[in-house]
């Protein structure tokens, strides 16, 4: 990827292919990344250009977001193939590589497993998760809780997210893929305390 990035272009490109909320919630994910990645040290510009793009492909038709799925070659596992819920991550990946030419592994890789997570995940792509689940638009229980944990120790929030993604899915009975079990496993080593939402 080239060190000038268009951000102006990217920002029309999403208002066309997403609703009003879902535009505003990319932004404030764009935004709450480059918060984070300035917190930790990262690429400030490459996470908030991840953080802008992780939904692009959250509003497309599921017979497309289906077939991008497939087509991807980014793994995608049995458990994520049976949920449309997750099919917009491993599609925003393919779509960012293949429609736009964007060939940060990294990014796409953010872009990718920012709903399901993984193990050994990079700064960027822990941060992209993470500023998912903190963005300004989001109002659930103990969110300012989740707030405080993003911004002391990022393996702790990890692991903390995860947490409350299991008991979320798990609770509703959906599918969890195996790279979330992989991630829970491996950030709870950094959660000493046992800690939680």
């Amino acid at each position: 990827m080239s060190k000038y990035v268009d951000y102006d272009k990217y920002e029309e490109l999403l208002k066309k292919r997403l609703s009003k909320k879902r535009f505003q919630h990319s932004m404030n994910v764009a935004e709450e990344s480059f918060r984070l990645a300035e917190k930790y040290g990262a690429d400030k510009q490459r996470c908030y250009l991840a953080g802008m793009l992780h939904d692009i492909m959250k509003e497309e038709l599921p017979e497309k977001l289906k077939q991008y799925v497939m087509d991807s070659g980014l793994s995608p596992d049995p458990a994520e193939i049976a949920a449309k819920s997750l099919w917009h991550g491993i599609a925003g990946g393919y779509y960012i590589r293949e429609e736009l030419g964007i060939d940060d592994e990294e990014i796409i890789s953010a872009v990718r497993y920012h709903t399901v997570g993984c193990a050994r995940m990079t700064v960027m792509e822990k941060i992209v998760f993470l500023a998912d689940m903190i963005s300004e638009d989001r109002h659930y229980k103990d969110i300012d809780k989740m707030r405080k944990y993003c911004y002391e120790d990022l393996d702790v929030a990890m692991s903390v997210a995860l947490i409350y993604l299991l008991n979320s899915v798990c609770g509703r009975c959906g599918a969890v893929p195996a790279s979330t079990f992989e991630a829970y496993n491996y950030y709870l080593k950094f959660n000493k305390n046992k800690e939680k939402l």
